[in-house]
């Protein structure tokens, strides 16, 4: 079997083992009011026509059925789910409507002061409604013969609420809610949906969570760079939420580089995402795409936007941008030709601010896909503002395989980021060790 489709296989098998079901296309209950892929996205997927104006606000919810659940003595474990819709603001300053889920944990918290609360910025999903993580809880394994989705930030969720931590998962701004294209790996859209999650969280009058819980942020991949970009932005953009640590696992912190390394990878369909979430940001640059991309460029462009990470690893691994303009460039090879494009790019870099509370970073040393050096750069960045940084590098070997060695160390070092986490969320203080990193790989 070819290293690809093993790999699905494997994550496909690791969500049945967790007790996923594999479900028909089938709608929720309700009108659907987009069909993608098959999959029809429920009509509370669907924004209303004017958003409120503060942000955080809750525009529904409704309870949300967790397809992985047990009876408990206290109550269903892991708890009871709420889905939600939420006003944000996205990077041009426009109103966006954002789904998520907050999941109420049965077990109690044990550490100090009232419950807290951690948001999950889930891993890239990919870019089709469908792919949403809070269509993921209810279908952790979504498999209709035109998409395959597997909600494996199921687990990261489902051990917070072992401890009795409450969870608020954002889809961010474009999965799920169907009004526009998801913005993948935006700086802003990310932090802002990240940010705004919590907000509508504590809104929530079923939630236990106070005015008093701690707070926390929980990401790996493009979630690791969406809780980075949330810890800068927190000062200036939610000062009403203070965090009491942040965990940015393998951040995409500058997308020139990553933009590079995923050409050509196991994952080259985010490249696709990337250059369909840049036009939807910014659409001065459609002249620049429209100029470099030839119809198949343009073909697959259109086909991944409504692809999750299994399609895309099926349909788009290990393919060249060079494919896909009309001068056989490389999209790195344009984006160093194209000013506008350097522009953006630099815009969209994370560690340009200082976070204003702790922050753990971890990255594999052999992560070539979300490249290690870049993962580590941010954490030098920080520690060069004076920011208090935990930097882990985390050793395994080199497998071969750029999807794998991104995504080892996302469940090598998943245990250690909860915990670092949770000690922030019971009160202890956290060190720095940014006087370790000259001598640290």
């Amino acid at each position: 079997m070819p290293p690809r489709p093993r790999l699905l296989a494997a994550a496909i098998g690791a969500a049945l083992a967790l007790g996923a079901q594999t479900l028909p296309a089938a709608a929720a209950d309700g009108p659907a009011a987009v069909v993608s892929r098959g999959v029809e996205i429920p009509a509370f997927y669907t924004p209303p026509n004017t958003l409120p104006e503060a942000d955080g606000t809750l525009i529904r919810s409704e309870p949300l059925r967790l397809a992985l659940s047990l009876p408990g003595l206290d109550g269903p474990l892991p708890g009871r789910a709420t889905r939600l819709m939420y006003k944000s603001t996205d990077a041009n300053g426009e109103p966006v409507a954002v789904t998520g889920a907050y999941i109420e944990p049965t077990a109690a918290w044990r550490g100090e002061g009232p419950r807290p609360l951690v948001a999950v910025a889930p891993g890239t999903m990919g870019q089709g409604d469908q792919c949403a993580a809070s269509m993921a809880l209810e279908r952790p394994l979504l498999l209709n013969g035109r998409t395959v989705s597997v909600g494996y930030e199921d687990l990261s969720i489902y051990r917070l609420l072992a401890r009795g931590v409450a969870v608020v998962v954002t889809d961010y701004a474009g999965l799920g809610a169907t009004d526009r294209l998801h913005t993948y790996v935006n700086r802003v859209d990310g932090a802002h949906a990240v940010l705004d999650a919590v907000r509508a969280a504590r809104s929530l009058g079923s939630a236990s969570i106070t005015s008093g819980s701690r707070v926390g942020l929980f990401g790996y991949s493009q979630g690791g760079g969406a809780t980075a970009a949330a810890a800068e932005l927190q000062p200036s953009y939610a000062p009403d939420v203070p965090l009491a640590g942040t965990y940015s696992g393998a951040p995409p912190a500058d997308l020139t580089e990553v933009t590079e390394a995923v050409d050509g990878s196991d994952l080259a369909g985010a490249l696709g995402w990337s250059l369909n979430g840049f036009l939807q940001t910014q659409p001065a640059l459609r002249p620049i795409a429209d100029r470099y991309l030839n119809a198949a460029g343009k073909a697959a462009l259109e086909d991944l936007s409504t692809m999750c990470v299994g399609d895309a690893l099926f349909a788009y691994g290990s393919a060249r941008s060079t494919a896909w303009t009309t001068t056989g460039q490389s999209v790195s090879d344009i984006i160093r030709a194209e000013p506008a494009l350097q522009t953006f790019l630099a815009e969209q870099r994370i560690g340009t601010l200082e976070p204003g509370s702790p922050v753990r970073v971890a990255t594999g040393v052999n992560d070539n896909l979300v490249p290690h050096a870049q993962s580590r750069r941010l954490a030098v960045d920080w520690c060069r503002k004076g920011a208090k940084v935990t930097y882990d590098p985390v050793m395994l070997p080199n497998v071969g395989s750029g999807l794998l060695n991104h995504f080892g160390p996302l469940l090598a070092d998943q245990g250690h980021a909860i915990s670092w986490l949770t000690d922030r969320l019971s009160g202890k203080p956290a060190g720095s060790d940014c006087w370790t990193l000259p001598a640290r790989p």
